[in-house]
């Protein structure tokens, strides 16, 4: 029989029990603790069982599925029970069973708090569940809770998870009080929903206003910045953090290099990326990304072998990188080493990214078979991109075979796609195959297909113009 943990040492005096939980490290000991107090009977003193359900739901060595057996166990769960354990089950992967618990909560349980309603509003924000929101932001008024700003941030993130934006900003801006909480939420809202000006010009009131920004809203507006092409801004908001004398962790720092390095500063950005003394997998896909993006290719592969030796987990951004610098560098062979390493090492599955630079890479090097093989023996759904790019591998190389099969399957994603006659005619008329260039017109003719005009857009004196052209 294997031997018990021991309890802690508050166990052997004659403190209350109840704070026995407190002190445990890991769940063997948590559920001694809990015996004991089963034996004892202090398990219906609803403290000592809220202490014990704390540890359990949010401990990192805890057990949520014991947590949510004791307060099944419980016959009248006090608001700190329902609160812990809703909070719990909003950050985990199933957050709508969170939701599950406030019907509950109203029907047997003690009235929902201040505490209650962000925890149920950080579940429909994670859920994506507009009609949660709804409903919970009726319940915070009707409890008069609306304006209290931990609420109020809540709602303003569910909404903005949700993609609603103008209610999200419409909470934001009838709020008396605006902490740097509440506009790092805002900001955040903007810039997940790729509204980057409108996180940059919020930053911007908020610094206006006196308000300080947190690491949060520095790396949200330093993301805004990256997507943009902010550089300016972006280095005016590195200024800041120097000159604030603000500490850079793993998620400022990544932001940084992610900005310098998605404009072009790949110096700054190895530079800064070499002076962290903390980096996640994160921090290696954006310098990584960003050196292969700007043709720094070998860098790119180097600091992926870096990655490994130091046993950072890459996880599907990373192989995109990889592959990305093997298309830049024409390394065929590491490409399909890594390619297929996904899987079987890494236990990654394939993306239509990585099968897409996959296919890029292998057409421009003529080796249009086996991009094909590969191509047909993908998972997912095909898409006009990735056969297109494979078609004019063909154009490029002469095949006209492959291409005719590569037309086919284009032709059977979308049927009303022109370009591939296009492409098959000009390959048919360079090799001197009239006859099927003429069939193809008729086909095109007959098909009420028809070459779509192009348009050029362009800046004369300060006015845009636009110009009809013929593709």
């Amino acid at each position: 029989m294997p031997k018990l943990s021991p309890l802690p040492k508050l166990a052997q005096s004659p403190l209350s029990i109840s704070l026995l939980a407190d002190n445990c490290t890991s769940m063997r000991q948590l559920v001694q603790v809990h015996a004991h107090m089963i034996v004892t009977g202090r398990i219906s003193d609803n403290y000592a069982a809220s202490r014990l359900l704390s540890f359990a739901a949010l401990h990192p060595a805890g057990d949520l599925l014991h947590a949510i057996a004791l307060f099944a166990s419980t016959a009248s769960p006090n608001s700190f029970m329902y609160n812990t354990l809703i909070r719990a089950l909003a950050a985990s992967p199933t957050p709508s069973r969170a939701l599950l618990l406030y019907p509950q909560m109203l029907l047997q349980g003690p009235p929902p708090g201040r505490h209650t309603f962000p925890f149920l509003l950080k579940a429909a924000a994670n859920a994506a569940d507009l009609p949660a929101a709804r409903q919970i932001h009726a319940h915070a008024v009707l409890h008069g809770l609306d304006s209290d700003p931990y609420v109020a941030n809540g709602l303003i993130r569910s909404y903005g998870a949700c993609g609603l934006l103008g209610d999200a900003r419409q909470m934001f801006d009838e709020l008396p009080e605006r902490n740097t909480i509440l506009f790092t939420t805002m900001v955040s809202g903007y810039s997940q929903n790729l509204c980057e000006s409108e996180a940059v010009t919020l930053f911007g009131e908020m610094m206006t206003a006196g308000i300080q920004p947190c690491d949060a809203a520095l790396a949200t507006v330093l993301s805004a910045c990256a997507r943009l092409g902010g550089l300016q801004l972006g280095m005016q908001i590195h200024e800041l953090i120097i000159q604030k004398g603000i500490a850079v962790g793993v998620i400022l720092g990544t932001a940084l290099v992610d900005m310098y390095a998605k404009n072009g500063e790949i110096s700054i950005a190895r530079k800064l990326f070499d002076e962290m003394h903390e980096r996640n997998t994160a921090t290696w896909n954006v310098m990584i990304c960003g050196s292969a993006h700007y043709g720094h290719a070998n860098y790119s592969l180097e600091l992926f072998r870096r990655m490994e030796e130091v046993e950072i987990p890459p996880n599907d951004i990373t192989f995109v990188g990889v592959l990305s610098a093997c298309c830049h560098a024409g390394k065929v062979d590491f490409a399909r080493e890594v390619f297929y390493s996904m899987e079987s090492e890494y236990g990654i599955e394939p993306k239509v990214e990585h099968y897409g630079c996959m296919v890029n890479l292998l057409g421009r090097s003529g080796r249009l078979k086996e991009a094909e093989k590969l191509v047909k023996g993908m998972k997912h759904e095909v898409d006009v991109v990735i056969l297109g790019a494979l078609l004019s591998s063909c154009r490029s190389h002469g095949d006209i075979k492959i291409a005719e099969r590569v037309a086919q399957m284009i032709l059977r994603v979308d049927p009303s796609n022109h370009g591939v006659y296009v492409v098959l005619s000009n390959m048919y008329a360079e090799v001197g195959m009239w006859a099927d260039v003429e069939r193809l017109r008729m086909v095109m003719r007959h098909g009420g297909l028809k070459k779509i005009s192009g348009w050029s857009f362009f800046d004369a004196n300060d006015s845009y113009t636009l110009v009809d052209r013929c593709v």
